[in-house]
Order: C-alpha cells, then structure tokens, then sequence
C-alpha cells in the first residue's frame, strides 16, 4: 500500500518535544511540508527565539540559530542581508514576539525586510511557567493573573497583526487557526503565500497561527480546542489583514 501521510524530509526523525495536545507540532509540521514542496530544505536558516518555539531545535532539519529572546527578527534580518539568496524565517510565540520582541518585530516589518515571520499565539507563557502574555485574553488565568486579566490592571490583549498592518512596508498579514481540519489548511495556503513572497523577494510577511497551551491552560486537549473556539478566535478574529498587489510592492 502506498504511504500517503510521512513524515516531511525536513522534519527530524524523532519524537515530538512539545506537550502533548500541543498545536506547535502542526505548525511545525505544516513549516517542514513547505519546505519540502518548495525544496528549500539545503538552503533554510531556521531562527527560533527563547520559548516553547526553541523547541523547534529538535525537529527542523535545517541550519539553525537561537536568538536572544525576542531578537529572532534582528538576527533573520542580518542573516539575510549577509545572505539574500537563503531563505530565512523565524519562528516565535506570544511572549517572544509581543511581549519583549514588540521593538523587533516592529522595525523589521516596518523596514521591509524580505523575511517570513511565523507567529505561534496561545495566548500565555508556555515555557516558563504560565505567566500572563501580550495576548491573554480579558479574564483568562495565569500564574502571574490568578484571578484574570483586568483590562484596568494590565490592559487589554495586543492584537499584532492589526498591528502590522497599520504599516506600509509589509506585503502579506494574516491570522490563521490550527482547531479544525479546515483552518489548518488555510494556515498552510497562508505559509506558502508567506513563503513565495520571500522567494519572489517582494519583502516582509507575517503569519499569525492561532494555538493551545493544554499544560497552562490547565484543560485536557480537547478542551482547549472548545475554548479556542468559545473564547480566542472570537478575541483574534482570522483573515488576511493586508495583501499587497503587485503594483503595490515597493521592492
């Protein structure tokens, strides 16, 4: 019989290394499919920050660096001004990227820069405990929140594509869901569209993935996809938030 489901060769051979019920491994799985449709495997650098996305240290099987935390857009800038023929991408989650990364992120998307930016949000701390994120939702637990986000208190969760988007530079923006079959494959359309712009050098993509934390959370794996879908995807709305034509691109 014919093997339909394998493992991508841009994927190491080996167990997963994130919680189980995680949704960081169809985003992992989703990024090595990629790389391996565009056959991009030999020349892909892989910048991970500090986080629950380190992880990804033990599964693609690309040239690798670990940035600072939060520095993963400066470290993938410099890669790929030193080498623009490399693809480079990073790969972070909320309290990376919009906690202390917020200045990164911002200033590379506002350069332009022609990397693709993949952005895991579970909405807490995964890695180090639980601590409350950029992007927790209005009275949703954590250690350093225990009886919920106040809105007076800590604010009100960041919402970065609509963020993003309010600059010029980027070409592509977008918040995708990992819950259901369905919005999985629209996440991987909007990879490819992130990864193409690159390869086409047309400049600076982001691509929002919305995720779980089943340990942080507190809640089987089933149940926090019932929750993602009473509470956070109605908090971070998915869609494309910006898409520039090409008569629009500045590079």
């Amino acid at each position: 019989m014919e093997k339909i489901y394998t493992r991508p060769k841009s994927m190491n051979p080996r167990a997963t290394g994130y919680c189980p019920g995680c949704l960081h491994g169809v985003a992992t799985r989703l990024i090595c499919e990629l790389m391996d449709e565009f056959d991009i495997q030999e020349n892909t650098t892989s910048v991970l920050p500090i986080g629950c996305s380190s992880m990804g240290v033990f599964h693609f099987d690309t040239d690798i660096v670990i940035s600072l935390h939060g520095r993963a857009p400066a470290v993938a800038t410099g890669i790929k001004r030193c080498s623009p023929d490399r693809f480079v991408y990073t790969y972070q989650g909320d309290g990376d990227l919009a906690a202390i990364g917020l200045s990164e992120i911002i200033h590379a998307a506002n350069r332009g820069e022609n990397i693709t930016a993949v952005f895991v949000n579970n909405s807490i701390y995964g890695m180090t405990g639980g601590q409350m994120a950029p992007t927790t939702l209005v009275g949703q637990k954590a250690t350093t929140a225990q009886d919920g986000r106040k809105p007076e208190r800590e604010g009100y969760p960041m919402k970065m594509c609509e963020i993003l988007s309010q600059l010029e530079a980027p070409v592509f923006i977008a918040r995708c869901g990992l819950d259901t079959p369905a919005h999985i494959n629209e996440a991987k359309k909007a990879l490819r569209k992130g990864f193409q712009n690159q390869l086409d050098k047309k400049g600076f993509s982001f691509i929002e993935l919305m995720s779980n934390c089943p340990t942080n959370w507190g809640m089987s794996a089933e149940k926090t996809i019932q929750w993602m879908q009473e509470n956070t995807l109605k908090t971070f709305p998915l869609g494309v938030f910006k898409e520039k034509s090409s008569g629009d691109m500045s590079r």
